[in-house]
């Protein structure tokens, strides 16, 4: 064991993890980072950024098929799935290179392999052993623990890893082989956007959804708009499915299923539905990491293998050490997780004394969430439903691409922007978008309804023309039907009440 004694330990370097090495390093922190795969974790190399470097070939397609003879290119695409995986690889090479010059950059010693505390408190500091690449015991005055989640392994769907697949199997750096056929069982945010790129590259999809609809999160408007494009891309969408299991027949992939209806004593004389494909992706829940990581001998308390933490500070039950991420089974989003990072190293360092940070408590109060279909999809705050059933009375503003000059010019004149403001002092509660650059269209209303605005400060800002930011002017004005390329019906007694 060493003699060094760290100010902080992070055990995981997903997005959580490394963020937050990052960070306290910048206080001035002595860091430990401790990571049992590969740094970057779930996100950097089987979720986020392998779907969307994957995604970017399949939208890259779609354009060519859908408007290159418009844009006056005129060509036959041959597919090369194998090359768009070997791209994919590259760019996750890239950034976990990144990642390790950062936290080399700043000083901060890294550990690969499993990180298990096995003693000490916050007086005295926390040891914690090391097994893997490197063995060793570390001892650290503040941990955090960021160890993620990993796709549930659900007894039921048999997944064996060869032809019923989770999310990491198929994001593997060798999977390079489009299926003929692709089941996909679960259409939210993972099956929706597999569904799109798979679908791209010529598989037959077929999508089974428990729920009534899909991404059941989403606007009833944004659905309805992503079923028309999964329609036109020939994707199968069953909903109010039960999957009662997954076969490997030998040569391919059998589902049975009954109604989602069906009560659970009932099932077994239910009518059955069976659906058969080469490859079953299952895409269904994600399991905490939480296990072997010396949690109960330091009285830290789990649920259904969830970290307790305090929701405001993010300490667990033992004081000096706390959890962040999809560990804790709060707002499983990468962006959540370096959030998180930040208030847990404030936390942390402030408790020790020394360094120019101070005590935070967390606020989730506007969390932007995107999914990567094509046309993609980005949401912030309320729903109109959920507005609805808290008693609001909220307008609505809602602007189409195909109004926007600059869309057209771009060939991407498909969905729309709505924003939700509330009537009495038109502050914004809550807005979805589903088109070109979606994600980034609603960081500019994440923004503004972190600090308080209204629809009104938005009109007010001057939008560079001819730019796809003008769909949130555009949207934003819509609220009181003043959108200047959009008929409505002026609301003027509003526009006079909520203006500064």
């Amino acid at each position: 064991m060493s003699d060094k004694i760290y100010d902080l330990a992070v055990i995981g370097a997903g997005p959580g993890g490394y963020h937050s090495a990052i960070r306290a390093a910048q206080f001035g922190a002595n860091v430990a980072l401790i990571e049992k795969e590969n740094l970057g974790g779930t996100c950097l190399n089987w979720g986020c950024i392998p779907t969307k470097a994957l995604y970017a070939s399949s939208a890259l397609i779609q354009k060519i098929r859908e408007h290159g003879e418009d844009f006056g290119l005129k060509c036959s695409l041959d597919l090369d799935f194998a090359k768009a995986v070997e791209r994919k690889n590259q760019v996750v090479k890239e950034l976990v290179d990144g990642i390790k010059a950062l936290e080399k950059g700043w000083k901060n010693d890294v550990y690969m392999g499993y990180g298990k505390i096995i003693g000490g408190d916050k007086d005295k500091g926390f040891d914690i052993e090391i097994k893997g690449e490197d063995n060793t015991t570390i001892k650290a005055k503040r941990i955090i623990i960021a160890t993620g989640s990993s796709p549930a392994l659900i007894p039921a769907f048999n997944i064996d890893h060869e032809r019923i697949l989770t999310s990491d199997d198929i994001l593997h750096p060798d999977f390079k082989k489009v299926p003929e056929r692709l089941l996909i069982i679960g259409a939210g945010v993972i099956g929706c956007e597999f569904g799109n790129i798979f679908s791209t590259f010529g598989s037959k999809v077929t999508m089974l959804e428990y729920l009534p609809s899909p991404i059941a999160t989403e606007e009833r408007m944004v659905i309805r708009e992503l079923q028309k494009k999964f329609d036109e891309l020939n994707i199968e969408i069953h909903v109010s499915q039960n999957v009662l299991s997954v076969e490997n027949t030998g040569n391919g992939v059998k589902a049975t299923t009954c109604s989602a209806d069906v009560p659970r004593d009932q099932v077994d004389s239910a009518e059955k539905s069976f659906f058969e494909a080469d490859i079953c992706l299952v895409s269904i829940g994600r399991a905490k990491e939480s296990s072997n990581l010396g949690l109960e001998e330091m009285g830290i308390a789990t649920e259904r293998g969830a970290i307790k933490a305090n929701k405001d500070t993010l300490e667990t039950d033992c004081e000096g050490i706390y959890a962040i991420g999809d560990v804790t089974g709060g707002v499983m989003l990468a962006h959540v997780a370096s959030y998180e990072g930040d208030i847990a190293v404030n936390n942390a360092l402030t408790s020790i004394g020394g360094f120019p940070t101070h005590q935070e408590t967390t606020d989730y109060s506007v969390v932007p969430a995107t999914i990567f279909t094509n046309p993609n999809i980005g949401s912030v705050g309320m729903r109109r439903q959920e507005a609805k059933d808290k008693g609001m009375d909220v307008a609505m503003g809602r602007f189409p691409f195909q109004s926007l000059g600059k869309a057209l010019c771009m060939g991407e004149d498909e969905g729309f922007i709505m924003i939700l403001a509330d009537k009495e002092d038109g502050k914004i509660v809550g807005a979805s978008c589903i088109g070109a650059e979606a994600p980034e269209l609603i960081s500019e209303i994440a923004l503004a309804m972190k600090h308080g605005l209204n629809v009104q400060d938005i009109s007010e800002v001057i939008h560079s023309h001819p730019t796809i930011s003008e769909m949130v002017l555009e949207g934003a004005e819509d609220v009181f039907g003043m959108s200047i390329h959009r008929k409505g019906r002026p609301d003027l007694d509003f526009h006079k009440r909520v203006k500064k």
